[in-house]
C-alpha cells in the first residue's frame, strides 16, 4: 500500500492497517530500521487488568484468525 510523506516528514498509516495491528489513538509504538525499511510495532502495556475474573496483560487490540496463526507457525518452522 502506497502512502505519501508530507512536507513535515509525516506519513499517515491507513486505518485498515492500523486496525489490523491494533494501533489506536494514544497508543505507543516502537519504530526501528529493518533493512531498507521501517518496522512499526505497537507496544503492549505491562499493566494488568481484570477480565472475566482473571488478571491479564491487555494486548494491542488486534485479533488473529486461526489461518494467521497457522501461517506464522509454518513460517517459523521453515
Amino acid at each position: 500500500m502506497k502512502v505519501a510523506i508530507d512536507q513535515a516528514g509525516r506519513l499517515v498509516i491507513p486505518k485498515s492497517l492500523r486496525d489490523e495491528v491494533g494501533l489506536t489513538p494514544g497508543a505507543v509504538a516502537e519504530v526501528t530500521v529493518d533493512g531498507a525499511g521501517l518496522r512499526i510495532e505497537p507496544l503492549v502495556s505491562s499493566v494488568f487488568v481484570e477480565q472475566d475474573g482473571f488478571l491479564v496483560i491487555p494486548g494491542p487490540g488486534a485479533t488473529l484468525t486461526d489461518d494467521q496463526v497457522r501461517e506464522m507457525r509454518l513460517a517459523d518452522q521453515a
